[in-house]
């Protein structure tokens, strides 16, 4: 029989009579002829709940200890849906990240799937019993609980998938993936297929129906993903590797994020010793840094500018903090008020004015950019989030999203 991985999100599984819904399903389609295998997100928004209680005590919580309390979201999902499919007559188990042996690496909110056990999972599928995994959590080498941050049951499930040779299908609030999120443009179109380059391009930018580590994951496995709405009766967009048709768009998406913050160091010494410190320094405490700006030597300083996640904004400034007694001209400015917009699409690679055309119809809207980098298949812009409707729209109509 073909093992089937699937995933619900935190939506497909807020309240009772969801996860009673989905527990029919998972039964029809294993009398179907499938193993079934189940990865599941926390209830609706009870990550969020917990990580405000955490942050009410303070603005700085222990990493390791939010790792142990974000992980009772998912650990809540997975038994309520194991005794949903019981009490309707199916044979199902539940199991923590760490009872299936998910071994991860890195630091703690931040952590990245290192290894995965097929033994106990395989052992159960033989005795017929529907498996039903925590997503989003595991354990490190010294047995502690960690998590893989946003998104991660996506990348549980991929993983999962790879290592059982499975499919993988993941459900969640919406029908598919679509050029641009439609609560921000409701014209939007729903692709079809996707490249896993441009999916991973259009999740690191902010689009969050799919988390950037299980793209990566899906395609260094060819890992086809289907993703789809909970109810399963819309079709979906399958997520594969490329085909020459795929370069046919010049853009296929826009992703936006508002997450992010901008912060401008001013005064830096035009040293890449001393740059490299700085980083240094904010790398080492895992913050991710996205879009980086560097201007003209002027005196021998150089002012840099560059986008964080606005939940590292406070982490960061305290690192900041401390090169203000290293250098007499060093200061620096956070800015959270910001919108990154990236296009993205595999055709930039064999159009060209595809910059030329953005940036034009930016000019012609009025919309100023603070921060411009690409990639081969991306252009990302921080704007003005009281400019981000103009934006999307203008560039939804010129190239056809």
């Amino acid at each position: 029989m073909a093992v089937i991985v699937q995933k619900y999100g935190g939506t497909s599984v807020e309240t009772i009579e969801k996860i009673q819904g989905i527990a029919k399903r998972i039964v029809k389609r294993k009398s179907e002829g499938h193993d079934m295998v189940i990865v599941v997100s926390a209830m609706g928004k009870s990550t969020d709940t917990l990580i405000r209680m955490a942050y009410d005590i303070t603005p700085d919580p222990h990493r390791r200890e939010l790792d142990v309390l974000m992980a009772t979201g998912e650990q809540v999902s997975m038994s309520l849906l194991s005794i949903a499919l019981n009490h309707i007559g199916a044979d199902a188990v539940s199991f923590t990240g760490q009872q299936l042996g998910i071994k991860t690496e890195g630091s703690h909110t931040k952590s990245r799937i290192a290894e995965i056990s097929e033994e106990k999972i395989l052992e159960e599928l033989s005795k017929g019993k529907i498996v039903i995994a925590a997503g989003f959590q595991g354990v490190n080498e010294d047995n502690e609980i960690t998590t893989l941050g946003r998104g991660g049951s996506d990348t549980t499930a991929v993983a999962l998938a790879a290592k059982l040779q499975a499919q993988c299908e993941i459900y969640t609030d919406v029908d598919g993936i679509y050029t641009i999120d439609p609560r921000l443009y409701p014209s939007a179109r729903k692709l079809e297929y996707i490249s896993y380059e441009e999916m991973l391009e259009m999740a690191s930018s902010g689009a969050s129906v799919m988390h950037s580590r299980s793209i990566e994951l899906a395609e260094k496995y060819k890992v086809p993903v289907l993703v789809a709405l909970n109810t399963g009766d819309i079709p979906g967009t399958i997520i594969k590797e490329m085909d020459n048709t795929m370069e046919n768009t010049a853009i296929t998406g826009i992703a936006v994020n508002n997450d992010e913050a901008i912060i401008t160091l001013n005064g830096v010494p035009h040293d890449i010793r001393v740059v490299a410190e700085i980083f240094q320094s904010i790398a080492n405490k895992e913050i991710n840094i996205d879009m980086i700006s560097q201007t003209f030597p002027v005196n021998k300083l150089v002012n840099i500018s560059f986008t964080l996640p606005k939940t590292d904004l406070y982490q960061a400034s305290m690192i900041l903090d401390t090169f203000k007694d290293k250098i007499f001209t060093f200061s620096y400015e956070a800015y959270e008020n910001i919108s990154k917009l990236s296009v993205v699409g595999l055709g930039m690679n064999s159009q060209s004015g595809v910059a030329a055309k953005v940036f034009n119809l930016l000019a012609e809207n009025n919309i100023p950019v603070s921060i411009v980098t690409t990639s081969e298949i991306k252009i990302s812009y921080v704007i003005s989030p009281d400019d981000q409707k103009k934006a999307i729209e203008a560039i939804a109509r010129e190239f056809d999203l």
